[in-house]
């Protein structure tokens, strides 16, 4: 554990949280924990906030693989990414001081437009349209022409991203330890003339899904990763694939993924 001491906070903007920060830092330093102010120096990464604290914190400081991430919940109830309470911090000084952590690792998306740029998400990518009006994308699994799609979008999430956006249109909730992608139509057009799947699907960490934008269909999607979206137009080829980078974060025993599944939904 020792050449884990660097430790850097990723905080959110809400009133409150900088000072709960400040005594954060106290305590730290206090359990000989070094405060850095640069994410790229730290081996463990802390967000304070809630699960879009903790999403923004791997996407800002690059879905890093050599650091440990944790999640502290400024609210009365722990979400899916935080484990640790921001009213019960001495949990968290204890946890990273342990020589033994308990460590959870998360799959990760890989997002490629056009061959050209590539974006990572821990939650879900989301392609929808930006108009009144459907779009049309060839869908392919590998080399496979699967369907056309007609309808608002898709959404393509992770296992941890299946509580997220992905449930909301009755996709299911899947288990981290399983490496795959689920993707979830948004009101797809399904009558004699167009046909699509119709429901969620899962594919493999080991196949590729490829999304085609038709021609003259629409030319200015809304692209999201995660919490952010993204503001390119006239893509013309969408490769998603699991990527073999893996998010390591911090947890409490007895707190699983069906830990946080059954507290958040039931």
């Amino acid at each position: 554990m020792d050449e884990r001491r660097n430790v850097y906070f990723y905080e959110t903007r809400r009133a409150n949280v900088a000072e709960k920060v400040t005594e954060l830092k106290k305590l730290a330093e206090k359990n000989n924990f070094i405060i850095v102010n640069k994410s790229e120096e730290a081996n463990i990464i802390v967000s304070v906030g809630g699960d879009g604290t903790f999403l923004q914190a791997v996407q800002k400081t690059g879905f890093r693989e050599d650091c440990l991430y944790a999640g502290i919940s400024i609210f009365n109830e722990l979400n899916m990414y935080c484990d640790f309470y921001a009213n019960d911090t001495a949990t968290l000084i204890e946890v990273m001081s342990e020589a033994e952590m308990e460590v959870r690792r998360y799959p990760v998306l890989q997002i490629s437009l056009d061959e050209e740029a590539v974006f990572y998400c821990l939650n879900e990518f989301s392609i929808k349209s930006s108009i009144i009006k459907t779009m049309e994308m060839n869908v392919y699994i590998d080399d496979l022409h699967f369907e056309v799609f007609r309808g608002d979008g898709m959404i393509i999430a992770t296992p941890t991203g299946s509580t997220a956006y992905n449930k909301s249109v009755n996709g299911a909730v899947v288990d981290p330890l399983l490496p795959c992608m689920q993707v979830s139509e948004l009101a797809s057009l399904n009558n004699k003339r167009y046909r699509t799947l119709g429901s969620p699907f899962i594919l493999s960490g080991e196949r590729t899904l490829k999304l085609e934008m038709l021609k003259g269909s629409n030319n200015y999607p809304i692209m999201g990763i995660d919490n952010e979206a993204l503001s390119i137009q006239h893509i013309e080829e969408i490769n998603i694939s699991l990527s073999d980078k893996r998010i390591k974060t911090l947890k409490l025993k007895d707190n699983s993924f069906w830990h946080k599944v059954k507290r958040a939904f039931l």
